[in-house]
């Protein structure tokens, strides 16, 4: 059975078909580097679901399309040079860029870009490594990184021991379930949903502190200006 048969027998009507399609063409054509390319792709575009792309490179690799090992590498080759080429963008941006762009945002300062920075420093180590098991924040967190130019070894290692353990968890996904590997897939969603309702909870958290923040300032602003100096 080609892979192109299994992207057929696992597809459920989900709308990530046509992108299943895309990305077991590639495999088809290129083997298992077809996989790294569309996980390094994956880490350049968020909503690309690796809970899809990697399964689908498992049930491959189950089929004899290639070996197991081999999709382990190239899909962790794909994630490192994605999460280098964000780190990239992150070192080309800058801490004083953003804290210029920062002074002009409302609601924001260049102080928060700062604060942001200095928990960075202390806790990127961290934040690198288990951002890789975070939906969405897996790709967004090598930003960051490369803004405060975190050390590109320290990156690079910690990225690629995250990005081994996830790719190789949901490879063995599809190498053990098969046609069933979508079932995994109802979950992650469930998690990704959470994290965007999490996302959302504490920009509107951030927004309604600063306004309530930004008129109280303004009401003592008012308040003092209406004081009438007592007399001699």
């Amino acid at each position: 059975m080609t892979t192109t048969e299994i992207a057929a027998a696992a597809d459920q009507g989900s709308w990530l078909s046509t992108l299943v399609d895309a990305v077991v063409g590639l495999m088809d054509v290129i083997g298992p580097y077809g996989a790294g390319v569309a996980i390094a792709a994956e880490n350049l575009f968020p909503p690309l679901p690796s809970e899809a792309i990697l399964p689908m490179a498992g049930l491959a690799a189950s089929r004899g399309s290639f070996a197991l090992w081999e999709a382990v590498l190239w899909t962790t080759v794909g994630s490192l040079l994605g999460a280098l080429l964000l780190y990239g963008i992150g070192a080309w941006f800058g801490v004083d860029r953003l804290r210029r762009i920062a002074a002009r945002l409302p609601l924001v300062d260049a102080k928060d870009v700062d604060r942001t920075v200095a928990w960075f420093e202390k806790h990127g180590g961290k934040a690198v490594f288990f951002g890789r098991f975070v939906p969405i924040f897996r790709s967004l967190i090598s930003i960051p990184a490369g803004v405060v130019r975190m050390p590109l070894w320290r990156f690079a290692l910690l990225t690629t021991l995250g990005s081994l353990i996830w790719n190789t968890a949901f490879i063995l996904v599809g190498w053990y379930l098969g046609e069933a590997w979508h079932i995994v897939e109802q979950y992650m969603d469930v998690v990704q949903n959470v994290v965007i309702v999490g996302v959302v909870a504490a920009v509107v958290w951030f927004v309604v502190v600063r306004v309530r923040a930004q008129r109280a300032d303004r009401r003592a602003e008012q308040a003092d200006g209406a004081e009438v100096p007592a007399a001699d």
